[in-house]
């Protein structure tokens, strides 16, 4: 039963010639191969693949005893550990679904997920608990909470027990009860435009990104993939996956450190790495250590965003890294849309091309497909069932409106060139000055180029309407001495001049999401602040000779 279902399908149209696939046919299909070989190592705590099953076998039959059944959901707010992974195998194993959460979120976004998601049963470290008493008379749905270290809690509506007293203890084999397009679990969206809506990702949807993840990252079979990205996040997960599905070893930090990068590195003995944002100019800009001297060729690949093309040719020239991958275009809705392999030789600004398991094209605002070079919205549909998200959880209406026309609408901006992806933008933030339009996202890349900038966001002054005021809000380096008048005068011999913004800020930090990504409604709101400085009451003033 596990090897048929990885068995490619025949369509005589092209769509559905794909393999199918579970996570638990994986599983069964390693623990045949290789079972007490390693899976997964988070901190100091390793699974080997037949320790994962028994652990969640024996789980599933606990939650089991607790009401969870094929269908429900049940929510986990916790930092990075083997009970996480050995949690949502157990969830699947009784065909349920997880609801892994941001552990920033508290107050309305939790309570807004947990309800959303309709869950009964949560599990959580014991330091979130009092997230969940907090809100505990607006949850009316949750009965029960099991807490992985024991704390003190004041009396409240539901249950709360201790996780270790429902870890069970009966790990014999389980029937699998779950296909390809059952769900695995939900992944809520940011809620950048609106509250965040649940993602429904099938089984198979996320065996397929692993597979993608392996072709990207040319691993072999011993080789390990190490990561520091929480597992609430889409990206942790695939890869993951990746490892599942081609028998090979993740690791996983509880969290990122800068100081132990290097030691924790060579303590994994990891051949690959999966980061994220900033992680990759603090490490590449770090004193050296002993640990990475040691490590000088070790990492073989190295995959994430956002990484320039000065700092991919540190981690090149100093740690040795031959393959540094930060082209590539997605979302929770559908992973890898686009993407790009050692083989590809790709334009340093581009997202890469679309990949085999997509259709993918640019459109206008009447979805009529428009020509290489022009702007419009970025649309996707898949090739094989099941490879991209399987719509909005209880969002008939959303899924609909996203899914116009027959094609997965991004909300993003880009345009295609000789067949490769650029992307210009997400549509919300797209700017029209002086009679041009401006994409902030390019403009953002020539101001993260400037050594004393740390983060930038270039946005619109109040509602963006035919004709905005550029404003660019900046955090500065530490020991940066530059003031606005130098950047602005930077900014005219670097940028178009339609496109140098009016209104310069410098803030110790700027609004984000619990996810990272900068809230640039919150900047357009703050509009002209008092700290804002203004380049035409300074007195300069652009023309188009000035660029």
């Amino acid at each position: 039963m596990a090897e048929s279902l990885v068995a490619p399908l025949v369509s005589s149209s092209g769509f559905g010639a794909a393999k199918r696939d579970t996570i638990l046919h994986a599983l069964a299909r390693a623990i045949e191969k290789y079972p007490d070989d390693p899976f997964a190592t988070i901190d100091d705590d390793r699974l080997t693949y037949r320790q994962l099953d028994r652990k969640a076998n024996a789980l599933a039959r606990s939650l089991a005893t607790l009401g969870v059944a094929k269908g429900n959901t049940v929510v986990s707010l916790c930092e990075n550990s083997s009970d996480v992974l050995i949690m949502w195998f157990a969830i699947n194993k009784l065909g349920a679904i997880w609801v892994p959460i941001n552990r920033a979120y508290r107050g309305e976004f939790l309570r807004h997920q947990v309800a959303d998601a309709d869950a009964k049963i949560a599990i959580c470290d014991g330091e979130y608990l009092e997230r969940f008493v907090e809100i505990a008379d607006a949850l009316p749905q949750l009965e029960l909470i099991l807490c992985r270290q024991p704390v003190s809690h004041p009396r409240c509506r539901f249950t709360i027990l201790p996780f270790d007293d429902h870890r069970g203890a009966d790990g014999a084999p389980m029937p699998i009860v779950v296909e390809p397009a059952d769900l695995t679990c939900l992944i809520y969206t940011s809620g950048t435009t609106g509250p965040s809506k649940g993602c429904m990702i099938s089984h198979n949807y996320m065996c397929s990104v692993g597979r993608q993840a392996r072709r990207i990252m040319r691993q072999e079979r011993h080789d390990t993939t190490w990561t520091p990205l929480p597992m609430f996040h889409i990206g942790a997960l695939l890869f993951i996956t990746a490892a599942l599905v081609e028998g090979q070893h993740i690791a996983i930090a509880r969290s990122f450190s800068l100081g132990t990068f290097w030691d924790d590195i060579e303590k994994s003995g990891a051949t690959s790495a999966m980061l994220m944002a900033s992680i990759f100019a603090l490490v590449a800009h770090a004193p050296d250590t002993p640990a990475m001297k040691r490590c000088y060729g070790r990492l073989k690949r190295l995959s994430g965003v956002p990484i320039s093309a000065e700092v991919r040719k540190i981690w090149h020239e100093r740690f040795g890294v031959p393959w540094a991958n930060s082209w590539g275009y997605g979302q929770t809705e559908g992973t890898n849309i686009c993407m790009v392999t050692p083989d590809d030789d790709p334009p340093e600004d581009c997202a890469g091309r679309p990949a085999e398991e997509f259709e993918m094209m640019i459109v206008d605002a009447n979805d009529e497909p428009v020509p290489d070079g022009t702007v419009g919205e970025i649309v996707y549909r898949p090739r094989a069932p099941n490879t991209m998200f399987e719509g909005y959880w209880r969002r008939p209406e959303a899924t609909a409106a996203a899914w116009r026309n027959l094609w997965m609408h991004s909300g993003d901006l880009g345009r295609m060139e000789k067949g490769w992806l650029y992307f210009c933008d997400r549509a919300k933030d797209y700017l029209r000055a002086r009679g041009e339009n401006i994409s902030s996202y390019e403009v953002e890349r020539a101001y993260s180029a400037h050594p004393d900038i740390a983060e930038v966001a270039v946005h619109a002054t109040g509602t963006q309407n035919a004709d905005d005021e550029v404003k660019v809000t900046v955090v500065l380096r530490a020991g940066a001495t530059m003031t606005e008048h130098d950047l602005c005068l930077w900014s005219i011999d670097r940028l178009p001049y339609f496109a140098v913004p009016r209104y310069y800020e410098f803030r110790t930090e700027i609004p984000k999401n619990p996810t990272g990504r900068i809230q640039k409604y919150k900047l357009r709101e703050d509009g002209i602040t008092a700290t804002t400085w203004d380049r035409q009451s300074a007195g300069i003033v652009l023309r188009r000779g000035n660029s």
